[in-house]
């Protein structure tokens, strides 16, 4: 009888064992190119249906297979059986290259900074659920489960928060200066006696083509894919009041400029940050956020205001030409006629984006406005819609918060107010009243998120691509609604991302030199030697595939905001008050026109 207990319990002990949920994981490494690692699960002594829960998001729950990893990276990925047995995993995909281990070094840097810049303050305190809900109310879960959510941005808040509190502190000045902003920009007050580089109009250009990018193109198909047409009135909203984070920042541009014994001008963030938190007792913060803002400035400059740009340029012609255009010699082409225009500095510079960026603007505005006037007569609907969508937005979109949320982020990021890297091109401007650049600079914002912005999202609507993705985003989505109506727009959108993307480099290169100089000196040859690092990154960004490498870059520009801002808030009361005197001397007329 013993033998016989025996020989069963060791029995159901095989039995057990056989039946015993294990997982293996192989995972594959197969080329040396970023982003292509690949995991499978092996499972054995699983009951009924099998769920795979990847940590990495896009990967669906009854996928045994997760591609397009990370090299370098931990990842983890939970199995489950119809019994509920699980078996918890970690694994890494090797790094082989240069190129995957410096993306996989990145990768912890750039998580650092999320957690600090997208911090989420709201949702920490419990002010507003973050999690987007379904027409039903049920949270909307990415393909591994995890739910998807609409954060409320530290970086964002900083940003709007400091936009209203400037457009009431200074009295409005976003409506009240921008009739005076307009005349100023058309050259009405200008007297050629004026120190500075370039003209006013052109300081304006010079900026823009800074900002008027892919984010016109892209980040608004991508707002209105998420957030619905909801999220265009938010984007207005936030490039009216961020108009006044403009004038504020490059007012100090001006009054806080070096101008050499050659003409040449510096100005800038780093400037008034320095010398005009010194004249508040506070000079050792302003060096310390001076040279805060220039080192974020600079790797702004070489990853999200070049790489990013040459990248995604190359991208839209290579589906333009269905891949048959060589990536080098894409990238030399363009690096070359980056350099031929940023060796001659802000005038060089000036010289050609006066030229480019209207053309650019006026060719897409054009070909918005001929779909928009065909849909005239439903242009109400379309602004109902868009007003609707803004303050009763369904679940599906993440609520009223989550709407609004989506277009500040798309506004901000587009229009740059209060980054501060706009008053480093205005601060070249032929003037001798600093205030009158400021008015100059509020119709940044206007033209980049009121004006174009608006009339992406409207093309939008009208072709029924607000309504109906059809799982496309960014500029693809943009690409596709022009092309319902004009088949051969392919190629004018084309152009329209070439010419952005140029225009954006070359200014980001002046920004990033400038921010290079006041680190290591005003010496010509640190200088020039930005501009050939700024030209090799240029071939880099259309080679290689850098992602995390771009993320940190990406996250350096927003990072610029938070020595700007504190720096604005503690200069405005001068501001205001030179503001004033402005607004006096016009009034009483000791600011004459001149034509």
């Amino acid at each position: 009888m013993k033998q016989i207990l025996c020989a069963l319990f060791c029995f159901s002990i095989v039995v057990f064992s056989a039946a015993q949920l294990q997982v293996e994981i192989k995972t594959e490494n197969p080329t040396l190119e970023i982003e292509d690692g690949k995991a499978t699960a092996i499972v054995t002594g699983a009951q009924g249906e099998t769920v795979f829960k990847w940590s990495k998001q896009d990967t669906g729950l009854s996928s045994d297979t997760c591609v397009g990893m990370d090299e370098g990276v931990a990842y983890t990925l939970v199995v489950t059986d119809a019994n509920g047995a699980s078996v918890s995993n970690s694994l890494t995909i090797e790094p082989g290259s240069l190129e995957e281990k410096l993306n996989s070094f990145f990768i912890p840097l750039v998580n650092v900074l999320y957690m600090v810049f997208l911090w989420d303050p709201f949702a920490a305190i419990g002010i507003y659920d973050p999690v987007v809900k379904d027409k039903a109310g049920n949270p909307v879960l990415h393909p591994n489960g995890d739910p998807i959510t609409q954060d409320c941005w530290l970086v964002v808040v900083v940003l709007i928060c400091a936009a209203i509190y400037f457009t009431f502190y200074m009295g409005f000045v976003n409506v009240r200066g921008f009739r005076h902003g307009v005349a100023l920009m058309m050259g009405r007050y200008a007297k050629p006696e004026d120190k500075g580089e370039v003209t006013q109009f052109q300081a304006l250009t010079a900026a823009l083509s800074g900002t008027l990018g892919l984010g016109n193109i892209s980040l608004v198909a991508v707002a209105i894919a998420v957030g619905g047409p909801g999220a265009t009135f938010w984007m207005i909203v936030a490039g009216l009041v961020g108009m006044s984070s403009k004038f504020v920042e490059c007012t100090l541009g001006v009054k806080y400029r070096n101008i050499a014994a050659n003409g040449e001008v510096s100005g800038g963030p780093m400037y008034y940050l320095s010398k005009g938190l010194a004249k508040h007792k506070m000079g050792g913060l302003g060096k310390v956020l001076a040279v805060i803002f220039a080192i974020m400035c600079v790797g702004g400059s070489l990853g999200g205001g070049n790489m990013v740009q040459a990248n995604q340029a190359f991208a839209q012609v290579q589906e333009t030409f269905d891949g048959n255009v060589s990536s080098l010699w894409f990238g030399i082409g363009i690096a070359l006629l980056v350099g031929l225009v940023i060796v001659g500095g802000i005038k060089s510079i000036a010289r050609v984006s006066d030229k480019v960026i209207p053309f650019a603007v006026i060719v897409y505005v054009l070909f918005a406005l001929i779909i928009i006037g065909v849909n005239i007569t439903h242009i109400g609907d379309a602004f109902r819609l868009i007003i609707n969508g803004a303050f009763q937005p369904g679940a599906e979109v993440g609520g009223f918060m989550g709407v609004m949320l989506m277009g500040f982020r798309r506004a901000m990021f587009s229009n740059e107010a209060g980054i501060g890297s706009a008053s480093i091109a205005h601060s070249a401007s032929r003037t001798s009243r600093p205030v009158s650049e400021g008015f100059v600079s509020l119709l940044e914002p206007f033209i980049d998120t009121v004006v174009v912005c608006t009339m992406t999202a409207l093309v939008l609507i009208f072709t029924g691509y607000a309504a109906d993705t059809q799982d496309l985003s960014g500029s693809a989505l943009t690409n596709a609604a022009f092309t319902s109506v004009f088949p051969w727009f392919d190629s004018v959108l084309m152009v329209c991302i070439l010419l952005f993307a140029y225009s954006t480099m070359i200014s980001w290169s002046y920004y990033g030199m400038k921010s290079w100089a006041y680190l290591f000196g005003e010496r010509w040859y640190v200088k020039q030697s930005f501009n050939l690092l700024f030209m090799i990154c240029t071939v880099i960004g259309t080679v290689s595939g850098l992602g995390a490498v771009l993320d940190f870059s990406d996250m350096m520009i927003l990072g610029m905001a938070f020595p700007n801002i504190i720096g604005l808030v503690i200069l405005a009361p001068e501001v205001r008050m030179d503001m004033k005197e402005y607004f006096a001397d016009l009034k009483s007329g000791v600011i004459k026109k001149f034509k």
